[in-house]
């Protein structure tokens, strides 16, 4: 009896402990229904606090659980902290749950992978990563992690973001400022209802946010900036220390006063350097041609490679440094060409800068650090010269998609100054191509196409002949158009380097069977090369605003010789669209044994309500159409055979 009572007892133990790590705090069946659909990650719970101490210390503290739905969302749940010499990591702890959550496993200091952080572009960093994954596969599950960061300035202050991504839904998340009365600092919230809630106890004020019950977000076609769809809130400090400088947030002009203070002495050029200097522009009264003689010089004669180290990564590497070793990541090198015009008298100035072809977010009333990149700007009495010292073939003045249209800091004597860069838009974004084509009996077309790009619409084409062998260029574009078989005979490329770069191509193509004969009739489409792909579906119900970035300007001109006697049977009409969001302009006709083919198109940009999107997508279905219209002929009764 006794045995049968401890084994009814152990059954009864073992079934009570089942049904409560069943129902763990982090158990899938808890997620309220609404937050499930298209989620592949979903944040249980997020604490973030990040406390000031002294000018000079604070603390990031952040525990967060996160439910992995499936294999879409293991990517989140490794673990990733940084430290180098402006910041270290004081603890880490972790748990994994199964889907019932109950913990399967806890987080040893051993485990943790320490590594260094140094990128591939980087030849010096001091950057680390401490880093951990359970590496489970069994959906769903849950990774639960809490770590605290020290700080040895105020300059970084981190934004919170409670839903960093698409397909990814928040239960709850918080967020804690915690400083002394004396510290001052401001935020500037993006989707957040209300205000936080503000404490004062003993000397130190609370700042406090939190949301619940986020449903994940599936990005739309041509949408906003993702600051502008979901919760974030970014923060700046009044006043700061960094490095042992001090500076102040409170103004774009006292950000740039900063910086001011850590380039100052570091434009003190070699005397051999100098020099050079004179004997290549003494003789040169021209300041834009000096501006190019000692870019091109500089493009010559240095190299870009990343240096990050401690306060390094926001401070130039002095001049004589650069003079020196012949490289520099895009501070140093940009503090280098400042110096270069310095000693040829000519002003410029230092300009901070976010990087990246379509990185177009900017908070311009938020004046805080929001860069990745440096350039240089030369002011010049009627505009002003740009330049992009890490590159080693950009021609001076132009700047390319990576750093056009958008907001930067550049910085003088007087401190920091908010301006835009150039936007290139659709009259200087240009693609006008030529072709002459001829088709013989069995459908295959000999293609002759000469191309002329201007603006960003070059960008593609000078990395490629700039950076890859001509195999390379060759096997790049034997994958680049929308033909079934086709083969590269022969191309060419002819550069002009200006402030509006252009390039011309010219290419050779044999085309199998471009054009369908089918007894008596021939299928052929009059648009060879350049045909919209851009077709979007209706949606049910557009949520977000449509923004449209990049303008530019297509022309195509097409004479396709015929094989003879053939008749028009069925012919495009003449096709002209006016939009808001572009035109479109296209007509075909057959002259003698020649088809003749025009086409016209204008991209433009802009922000437009979600109303509009039908009309936007009726758009671009049109013109895919009508650049995929065939004209139909059919073979004369009275042609000789």
């Amino acid at each position: 009896m006794k045995l049968k009572v401890i084994i009814g007892l152990a059954f009864f133990l073992f079934t009570k402990l089942s049904a409560f790590s069943a129902d763990g705090e982090y158990a899938v069946a808890k997620i309220k229904p609404g937050l499930l659909p298209d989620a592949h990650v979903i944040k249980r719970m997020a604490e973030t606090r990040y406390e000031v101490i002294s000018f000079s210390k604070t603390r990031l503290y952040n525990k967060y659980a996160i439910t992995i739905m499936n294999e879409n969302g293991d990517r989140f749940a490794r673990m990733y902290e940084f430290y180098d010499g402006l910041r270290s990591v004081r603890s880490i702890e972790g748990k994994l749950y199964d889907a019932n959550g109950k913990m399967i496993k806890a987080l040893k200091s051993k485990d943790i992978e320490d590594r260094s952080n140094v990128s591939e572009i980087s030849l010096m960093e001091d950057s680390r990563i401490k880093t951990h994954n359970f590496y489970y596969k069994v959906y769903p599950y849950t990774v639960e992690y809490e770590t605290m960061v020290e700080f040895n300035n105020t300059y970084m202050f981190y934004p919170w973001l409670p839903q960093p991504e698409e397909n990814y839904a928040v239960e709850k998340s918080s967020m804690t400022v915690s400083c002394p009365s004396w510290f001052t600092f401001q935020y500037k919230m993006f989707n957040y209802n209300g205000s936080p809630v503000e404490t004062e106890v003993k000397g130190e004020k609370k700042y406090t946010w939190q949301v619940n019950d986020m449903a994940s977000i599936t990005k739309e076609h041509a949408i906003p900036d993702w600051q502008f769809l979901t919760t974030c809130v970014y923060f700046k400090p009044d006043k700061f220390e960094f490095g042992g400088y001090k500076g102040s947030m409170s103004s774009w002009n006292e950000l740039g006063l900063f910086q001011l203070q850590l380039n100052k002495g570091r434009d003190k050029l070699p005397d051999a350097v100098k020099q050079q200097v004179h004997q290549l522009t003494d003789g040169v009264s021209d300041a834009r041609e000096k501006v190019r003689i000692l870019y091109e010089y500089l493009q010559k004669n240095t190299r870009y490679m990343s240096i990050q180290l401690g306060i390094g990564g926001y401070q130039p590497f002095d001049a004589a440094y650069v003079a020196k070793n012949a490289y520099g990541d895009c501070k140093a090198l940009s503090n280098y060409m400042y110096a270069l015009l310095k000693e040829a008298n000519i002003n410029s100035c230092y300009v901070e800068i976010t990087a990246g072809e379509g990185e177009q977010f900017f908070m311009p009333d938020f004046s805080t650090d929001q860069f990745n990149h440096i350039i240089l700007c030369v002011p010049m009495a009627t505009d002003s010269i740009w330049l992009e010292c890490t590159s080693q073939t950009l021609p001076a003045g132009y700047l390319a998609g990576f750093t056009s249209n958008r907001y930067a800091l550049l910085v003088n004597e007087t401190g920091g100054h908010l301006v835009r860069t150039p936007k290139y838009g659709v009259k200087e974004n240009t693609q006008i191509r030529n072709i002459s084509a001829i088709l013989d009996k069995e459908g295959t077309m000999q293609i002759t196409a000469s191309t002329t790009f201007s603006g960003l619409q070059q960008d593609d084409y000078h990395s490629l002949i700039n950076n890859l062998s001509k195999d390379k260029v060759k096997e790049s574009l034997q994958a680049q158009f929308d033909f079934q078989t086709y083969d590269i005979l022969q191309f060419e490329y002819q550069e002009t380097k200006s402030a509006l770069p252009v390039i011309k191509e010219r290419l050779e193509i044999s085309v199998s069977n471009y054009a369908t004969i089918t007894g008596k009739r021939l299928f052929i489409t009059p648009n060879i090369m350049t045909r919209a792909n851009q077709k979007i579906a209706i949606e049910k119900e557009r949520k977000y605003e449509i923004v449209l970035g990049l303008e530019y300007t297509d022309t195509d001109s097409v004479e396709i010789e015929l094989p003879k006697g053939y008749e028009p049977e069925a012919m495009p009409q003449d096709m002209a669209i006016s939009s808001k969001f572009g035109s479109y302009r296209s007509s075909v006709k057959l002259v003698g044994n020649k088809l003749l083919y025009y086409r016209h198109y204008e991209q433009y940009s802009g922000r437009f309500p979600a109303r509009d999107y039908a009309e936007l997508a009726k758009f671009y279905e049109t013109i895919y159409n009508a650049d995929r219209s065939r004209v139909v002929l059919v073979k004369s009764e009275t042609t000789p055979k």
